[in-house]
């Protein structure tokens, strides 16, 4: 079954463009495989319009940056109602985003703590609505889903006033 995410535009309440992902999902027992392809797809141009407190981590450090937008890939991406979107304050004051089932971690950018010798923090996490008007997904996040999914993508479309792109 394919599965369509949608990302409207909007001016005031009323929608003004709509972006549509139409792909087929991948398998809930594949979610181990999509953390990687997702990993091997992070690349510094997704955070060019992200505001980070550590921008000078991004050249030591390949996943710093990327947790809410790759979790949020990972939750559309998937075949499953079981993933919940969580956060959590780090170390360092800043939030950490990955997903849970149950008692079940799924966090794509893990290695950014390990590997400064650092833990996620999952212990203070909490159960958290993905940021924005109505949650809807962000656009580096569509843009990460495209890379991973290759062939399985059917259609991108973007809708403004009428007009299909």
């Amino acid at each position: 079954m394919l599965k369509k995410i949608e990302r409207h535009k909007y001016n005031d309440n009323k929608i003004t463009g709509t972006r549509t992902l139409v792909f087929e999902p991948y398998s809930y027992s594949d979610i181990n495989l999509v953390m990687s392809l997702l990993q091997l797809k992070l690349t510094p141009d997704l955070l060019s319009r992200k505001r980070l407190m550590y921008r000078q981590d991004i050249l030591t450090n390949k996943y710093y940056g990327h947790c809410y937008h790759s979790s949020q890939a990972l939750y559309y991406l998937m075949d499953t109602d079981r993933l919940v979107s969580m956060k959590g304050e780090d170390y360092r004051g800043e939030t950490h985003w990955w997903l849970q089932d149950e008692d079940k971690i799924y966090d794509v950018t893990a290695d950014q703590y390990y590997s400064v010798d650092q833990t996620p923090p999952y212990q203070s996490g909490k159960k958290s609505k993905w940021y924005g008007w109505k949650q809807r997904p962000q656009q580096i996040t569509l843009e990460l889903m495209k890379r991973v999914l290759t062939d399985r993508l059917i259609s991108d479309t973007i809708v403004t006033g009428g007009e299909t792109r």
